[in-house]
């Protein structure tokens, strides 16, 4: 690489520039045949380390390992772990787990890129107090007195303070002791291990051949709750088109429902030309907006705002108030171009030319998208339209923006988006990318590997208890989830399902419920959730009628029946519950019916035990379903003799629960969703008196 200003470029002259990060071995890693232990089998590990694991600022990384050795010598190992750029490892005794697997952790409690390695080696003086343990002739102890008091000397030699005079005190008793038990309790002293342990010697280490890289993301990447809004439809009494000013003014109402992430489509210029109406109409009347999916126009491109939303600065006023709110805003990045966007009269070779003189648009057959020019990523100013991309996310980054929304990721060039994503977090390491890719799921893996912080997933199409006990199984449990951090969203401004469609009100309370619970972190398309907006297009599709997309909707968003009280309650459930707050502490139980899906989290401890979050969901939106579900009350904290109290925190019911199995029954109109805290004991028996 080569660097030119605040960007570094990729050298075209180097083959291997496309290739991902090329992780170091270890200045150390000659190969030496003393070194006998074997370290291998190590996770996390995302493709042989050719990519980072991720986490988040204050969570724990968790590093196992296969580490033996030949023989039977006791061994020695240590995680290694620092930020990147730092000299020094700081280390972490490994433990072992049984059949040669071992096990450590440390925390990571700063943003940016972390490095960790593995070192282990053959414990002399363990495997002499081991061996000393076992020993019965009198003579053969005596010489291993001899031989251990040799070891606590060397290792007097390398300490430091006053830790080289108690070694040397424990060498002079290993070196007196007369009799066999005296030798014994001389060598098994724990003071004399805990020194050892400090300054014993580490000839003939083994390191493991590769540092291992992780990203460390802030709090929003792993749990948030994201709210996706038209700017444009956010209108005064009067008007006929929103402005940022009016986005500003419905920022209490978003704060109430909860959610901490505010997510725009794009605010940029659209484009005139092939501009769709209404229902994705060919033909507009005066006044249509067209989509803002269509960007550029005579008055600016990807870096400029419409005109009818405001300014930059009142864009930056949002942003900004945004935040007193406790709310991050969130901007849509889709790199493509109207017809009258200025790349398209600046920069013509970006685009795709077909014989008839005209630039080839997107499409998706049968879908055709007349008003949007992709761009094309193989011609041979590539390298310049690479740097111009990423200069869309630096001016945005200079605007406030930390949060983006990238529509389909999977459409451009997997090289670019992992130099353009690590690029952008050597910089500003707090960015959050979320890939809105809908598509195959080796493509969607491939992106987050490559440094996508979130990714959308299947969810709105997982609708049966097997559906969803196979995915979220596969999605907290498989070793993907090193890497890929699912946002789940039960619809989109493209994705309203035939379950939403037809579910009525029970649907989208349950969907909604699966989400903000199943997932850390989850979104709603509003006000079209909260208000039930359930009309598709056209028969059999997913469609929205009269869809934001090509239009300016006035929302009543103190309509009757909207969903708005109950969302802020779950959104409360998640912030006062940290078992909810987490993706891989989910467990799925037993239960004798199969539209009834059960499943739990647990999380910190707290006054009353460890929180744990029992979910019971009805997956049938048009009937009451009943059945007794089996916990696993070991795993969960709870005495299996006593009783104990389960509390509804949706709508408010507690009931007091016996051993395993027990009863419950769901009426979907009433409320189809139960999220259920457990108690682990009554404090007294006066509770009882409370429950009868």
């Amino acid at each position: 690489m080569m660097e030119t200003g605040e960007t570094r470029i990729p050298d075209t002259t180097d083959a291997r520039v496309l290739d991902t990060d090329r992780i170091p071995l270890l200045e150390a890693a000659t190969v030496d045949g003393r070194a006998r232990v074997v370290i291998e089998g190590v996770k996390p590990e995302v493709d042989g380390g050719r990519f980072p694991a991720k986490r988040s600022v204050g969570e724990q990384v968790q590093v196992e390992a296969n580490i033996f050795c030949d023989g039977h010598d006791v061994i020695r190992g240590m995680l290694c772990h620092r930020p990147a750029g730092e000299a020094a490892w700081r280390e972490t005794p490994m433990q072992p787990l049984g059949n040669d697997r071992w096990r450590a952790s440390f925390e990571v409690d700063t943003i940016g890129a972390y490095e960790y390695t593995l070192v282990a080696w053959i414990d002399r003086f363990l495997t002499w107090r081991h061996d000393l343990a076992r020993r019965e002739d009198a003579q053969d102890i005596a010489v291993a007195m001899l031989v251990g008091a040799e070891l606590v000397e060397a290792a007097a030699a390398r300490a430091i303070g006053t830790a080289a005079g108690r070694l040397l005190d424990h060498a002079a008793r290993l070196r007196s002791a007369t009799t066999p038990a005296a030798s014994r309790e001389v060598g098994q002293d724990e003071e004399l291990a805990l020194l050892m342990a400090a300054y014993g010697e580490r000839h003939h280490a083994s390191w493991y051949d590769k540092v291992l890289a992780l990203t460390v993301d802030p709090k929003w990447a792993r749990f948030s709750a994201w709210y996706e809004m038209f700017p444009r439809s956010c209108l005064a009494e009067d008007a006929d088109h929103g402005n940022f000013s009016e986005c500003e003014r419905r920022l209490p109402y978003i704060a109430e429902m909860g959610f901490d992430v505010l997510y725009l489509p794009p605010i940029h210029p659209i484009g005139d030309a092939f501009r769709k109406g209404p229902n994705n109409a060919l033909t507009i009347t005066a006044g249509d907006p067209g989509s803002p999916w269509a960007i550029g126009a005579a008055d600016g491109g990807h870096k400029a705002v419409h005109a009818e939303l405001g300014s930059l600065d009142d864009f930056r006023r949002l942003v900004l108030r945004a935040r007193d709110y406790g709310i991050e805003v969130a901007m849509d990045i889709a790199f493509q171009c109207a017809p009258d966007h200025p790349y398209v009269r600046e920069h013509p070779s970006w685009f795709r030319w077909r014989p008839d003189g005209t630039v080839q648009y997107a499409e998706n057959p049968p879908k055709k998208y007349q008003d949007i020019y992709p761009f094309d990523f193989e011609n041979e100013e590539w390298l310049e339209l690479w740097l111009e991309l990423k200069s869309i996310f630096d001016f945005w980054l200079d605007q406030g923006v930390r949060i983006f929304r990238v529509d389909n990721p999977h459409t451009k060039p997997f090289p670019m988006w992992q130099w353009l994503i690590s690029e952008v977090k050597r910089t500003h390491p707090e960015t959050i990318f979320l890939a809105e890719a809908f598509t195959r799921p080796r493509i969607m893996h491939r992106l987050a590997k490559l440094g996508f912080t979130q990714s959308y997933t299947y969810f709105a199409w997982r609708n049966t208890k097997q559906e969803l006990v196979d995915y979220f199984s596969e999605l907290t449990w498989d070793d993907s989830r090193e890497y890929f951090r699912p946002n789940l969203w039960p619809n989109t401004p493209d994705i309203l399902t035939e379950f939403l469609q037809y579910g009525g009100r029970p649907a989208f309370m349950l969907r909604v419920a699966l989400a903000a619970t199943l997932g850390a972190n989850y979104g709603i398309y509003g006000p079209a959730y909260e208000l039930m907006e359930h009309e598709a297009r056209d028969a059999g599709g997913e469609e929205y009628l009269d869809s934001e997309k090509y239009q300016v909707r006035r929302w009543d968003l103190d309509r009757s029946g909207s969903l708005k009280d109950y969302i802020a309650r779950l959104n409360r459930i998640r912030k006062e519950n940290t078992a909810l707050q987490s993706d891989w502490n989910l467990r799925f139980h037993a239960i004798d019916n199969d539209m009834l899906l059960c499943y739990s989290k647990s999380g910190a401890v707290d006054a009353e035990g460890a929180s744990t979050i029992v979910v019971v969901a009805n997956l049938d939106p048009h009937n009451a379903q009943s059945g007794w579900i089996e916990l696993p009350l070991d795993d969960l904290g709870v005495d299996a003799a006593r009783p104990y109290q389960a509390h509804d925190l949706l709508s408010g019911a507690r009931f007091l629960w016996q051993g395993p199995r027990n009863f419950v029954r769901l009426e979907p109109q009433a409320s189809p969703v139960h999220i259920l805290r457990l108690r682990r004991r009554l404090r007294s028996e006066r509770d009882f008196d409370y429950f009868l």
